[in-house]
């Protein structure tokens, strides 16, 4: 997904509520997103596993390509979710590498590692 181009959800939720979407594009991927003190890759991982221990499918399926854009690989996503199961509940884990098979199916092969 560019930069430029809002996700689905954002696209939504500029139509319900054009006053948080403008605080999501610019607190939340504008400021805090573009923070030097973390690398996008690791605000990335940060984000996915949050969202995955709390059952915010929607977002999880966001993010989840955000972190393929941001240099996360599919083998790490899969592992952080083998990881989770452990941590989070079996249920948070496995129910972020469906939604994990869901955004690889509409992914090219390029972050395949």
């Amino acid at each position: 997904m560019a930069e430029s181009e809002p996700s689905t959800p954002l696209k939504r939720l500029r139509g319900v509520n054009p006053r948080l979407a403008e605080l999501t594009d610019k607190v939340l991927f504008g400021s805090l997103w573009e923070h030097p003190a973390l690398s996008k890759r690791d605000r990335s991982l940060v984000t996915v596993t949050v969202l995955a221990v709390l059952g915010h499918h929607e977002q999880l399926q966001v993010h989840l390509r955000r972190a393929l854009d941001n240099g996360v690989t599919r083998s790490e996503l899969d592992e952080l979710m083998v990881h989770l199961a452990f941590y989070a509940g079996w249920p948070a884990g496995t129910s972020a590498a469906l939604a994990c098979g869901v955004v690889y199916a509409t992914e090219d092969d390029s972050n395949v590692a």
